[in-house]
């Protein structure tokens, strides 16, 4: 790696500008990553080449890593978030100038490639970073965080005095989520194993339940809005604890009851998929800046080591995010 807005191995031996990336030419485990040569993308109208500094890790990236889902088969390069500096800007870009330091979301699924060097993306897919805030932090916050207040703020409108279930509520999503919906208003209740609920609580947590002693909808309690992380059953499940006209965001699908069940109980229950956004990006930093948000970062691992990293992330044991480190 270099910490210079220079291609680290030069360039190709025709003259075109290289860069490594963390690529994979088959599908399967953490082993199928290496670091690669590769080609430096260059920019085209509306977009611009940020050379990354740290790039966040989701599971979205373990998932594809090792199955075809939304993208084409290998050879590919994985990433969505992405922090760093620009390069180069393409026709059309007014947003920014060569030397700002911006953070962003890749458009999800399709515009993946972040975990390299460089990369290129539309100029609206960023926004400036948080002054104050370093690349690896910054780094850690694109996804979940888009995720998270296209969900409570976007789809379900959340509301100061709304009363808010977060499933897995110490996870990546999970855990920048219980701080949006706290600067909201909110009364938050999260599910996390009980060694969490400390760390929950730091958060603004106001009540947590233990998911693996306890069963959430064993109570009285009636949600406004449920973010359901899991899908399947528990997007179902949780119909059953929304006051009616409440709504249930989930991240995956749900089974096959999900849609009967939440018409039955006058409720809605929606799936959503995250979109690279702008003035989301905008409204994140602002909460970063306020002191209103901050992403946990409980591992960073040298670009190198992305193989290393991804098998930690599937462990289904992080708290927040893991992050790489680029430059």
């Amino acid at each position: 790696m270099t910490s210079t807005d220079t291609p680290a191995n030069g360039a190709s031996p025709h003259g075109a500008p290289t860069m490594l990336a963390l690529h994979q030419t088959a599908l399967g485990g953490p082993e199928v990553l290496r670091p690669t040569e590769l080609p430096r993308p260059e920019p085209g109208p509306g977009e611009i080449l940020v050379a990354v500094h740290a790039a966040g890790l989701n599971p979205t990236d373990f998932k594809h890593r090792a199955l075809k889902i939304f993208l084409p088969p290998p050879p590919l390069t994985l990433g969505w978030d992405v922090s760093g500096t620009v390069v180069e800007t393409g026709f059309g870009v007014t947003l920014f100038r060569p030397g700002d330091e911006v953070f962003g979301m890749l458009p999800y699924p399709y515009g993946h490639g972040s975990h390299a060097e460089y990369v290129t993306g539309p100029a609206r897919a960023f926004a400036a970073k948080p002054a104050g805030t370093d690349h690896v932090q910054a780094a850690a916050l694109p996804l979940a965080a888009l995720t998270a207040w296209q969900a409570l703020v976007d789809t379900a409108g959340l509301r100061a005095g709304q009363r808010v279930l977060i499933h897995a509520a110490a996870g990546g999503v999970g855990h920048l989520a219980v701080q949006i919906a706290k600067e909201r208003g909110a009364h938050v209740t999260g599910t996390a194993s009980a060694p969490k609920h400390a760390f929950l609580r730091e958060l603004g947590a106001d009540a947590c339940v233990d998911y693996r002693s306890a069963d959430f909808t064993d109570t009285e309690e009636r949600y406004d809005v449920v973010l359901d992380t899991l899908g399947g059953e528990t997007a179902t499940r949780s119909v059953g604890v929304l006051r009616p006209g409440g709504i249930v965001v989930s991240l995956l699908p749900g089974d096959e009851h999900t849609a009967a069940a939440a018409e039955r109980a006058g409720v809605r229950a929606v799936a959503l998929l995250v979109e690279h956004d702008h003035a989301g990006m905008r409204a994140v930093a602002e909460l970063v800046e306020r002191g209103s948000l901050r992403a946990h970062v409980s591992g960073t691992f040298p670009f190198a080591e992305g193989a290393r990293a991804h098998a930690q992330g599937e462990t289904g044991r992080t708290t927040g995010k893991l992050v790489l480190t680029v430059r």
